[in-house]
């Protein structure tokens, strides 16, 4: 990549989830990076907001303006959006970035949009050596690099992968974003313009072109889970995370096997099972008018006090089994996801590999995963 003049640029800093970032970085005292936006104005008054160095560079470039997409990739390595839905402001940035060799990094939980992503841009991205990552948040780096962790401390004790993998979110504390709660609405609608978006929304490897795996768990109906012992129910995100894992699976040669088999769920009691049933049912309606809109997000000292803690278990076919957890100390939606993400696109920084579509996990994971217990206030730990 020839010189540019920034190292990161985070596009969208005037929103809720973008001003988390951008006073992350500048809590972290990063160098040589920028705030992007609609309005040059707004980005002053976030700048002097969270105390950022005045000659932070604000650039104004917005979704519908592509010259203005294109001289933004153009001056920058990285390219940080919190941007979304993606599928309604997202996909010429995607289409500037590979054609401009700038890497790019997402918070995207639209799996239908990532797989029209892929098939529309892989090749410009391959030719151009940009590094595409998507769903770098809360969906769906502590589930993608936990099943990889997991992996990698397989290999350590029992010398292969683990061929079934449980994820199961353990305890949380914080929701979904007004974001995800928007990219939700937006998908639902565009699968009854295009029902063939429904067909990739039901598939485990939706995101493994030309590659399909074993039947996979739904997880859509409450289940006993005999290695923990207790009762499991539907997790919201796993229908993003699960095709993020299967990707990273994929993209690494398939480390994990191609017979694996891997799902989500959250650990309740039988009552409360059934009741999170309902409730998940009635949070993903779209269309009720209710909840979150994008911007919208929890105070500070609801970030703060917000936390989640996931628990994996590799098992064997011999009955041996391994169990790693990933905590991390703020609520999962904003507060640990403006870190993950920040992480995530300063670790692009330093990759040195051929330019695609990339998951955290298929492209940085050993990295990431350092990084993120360094600064981001992520634990990945081996339980038994």
């Amino acid at each position: 990549m020839a010189k540019r003049e920034f190292d990161l640029v985070v596009y969208g800093a005037t929103g809720f989830t973008g001003k988390l970032v951008a006073e992350y970085l500048t809590g972290r005292k990063i160098k040589n990076w920028a705030m992007a936006g609609r309005n040059k104005a707004k980005l002053a008054e976030v700048r002097d907001e969270i105390g950022a160095a005045k000659d932070i560079a604000l650039i104004e470039a917005d979704s519908s303006n592509p010259a203005s997409l294109k001289a933004m990739c153009e001056s920058a390595r990285v390219i940080l959006t919190t941007v979304g839905p993606y599928q309604l402001y997202g996909s010429d940035l995607v289409q500037t970035c590979a054609a401009t060799g700038t890497d790019y990094v997402d918070l995207n939980g639209e799996p239908a949009w990532a797989r029209q992503m892929i098939d529309a841009h892989e090749a410009a991205a391959k030719q151009s050596g940009a590094h595409i990552v998507l769903s770098a948040g809360f969906d769906s780096i502590p589930f993608d690099l936990g099943v990889w962790f997991l992996q990698q401390q397989a290999k350590k004790q029992f010398g292969s992968p683990a061929p079934r993998v449980k994820g199961r979110v353990r305890k949380m504390q914080g929701g979904a974003s007004g974001g995800t709660m928007a990219s939700m609405k937006a998908t639902l609608k565009a699968s009854i313009k295009d029902p063939s978006i429904l067909s990739l929304l039901n598939n485990p490897f939706a995101l493994t072109p030309g590659f399909e795996g074993p039947s996979q768990p739904n997880g859509l109906v409450p289940e006993y889970d005999k290695e923990l012992g207790v009762w499991a129910a539907p997790f919201v995100m796993a229908p993003i995370n699960t095709k993020n894992v299967h990707r990273t699976n994929f993209l690494l040669g398939h480390a994990y096997g191609k017979n694996f088999v891997y799902d989500e769920m959250m650990l309740t009691t039988l009552g409360e099972a059934a009741r999170a049933l309902v409730d998940a049912a009635a949070k993903a309606n779209p269309f009720s008018g209710k909840g979150l809109k994008p911007g919208d997000g929890p105070s500070k000292e609801e970030r703060e006090n917000g936390f989640y803690d996931v628990v994996f278990t590799g098992i064997f076919p011999d009955g041996r089994y391994l169990r790693t957890s990933v905590k991390g100390d703020r609520d999962p939606g904003y507060g640990s996801t403006s870190k993950m993400i920040s992480e995530a696109a300063l670790a692009l920084l330093d990759v040195k590999a051929p330019g695609g579509f990339y998951t955290p996990g298929g492209l940085m994971a050993e990295s990431l995963v350092e990084r993120l217990q360094k600064y981001a206030g992520l634990a990945f730990a081996v339980e038994s």
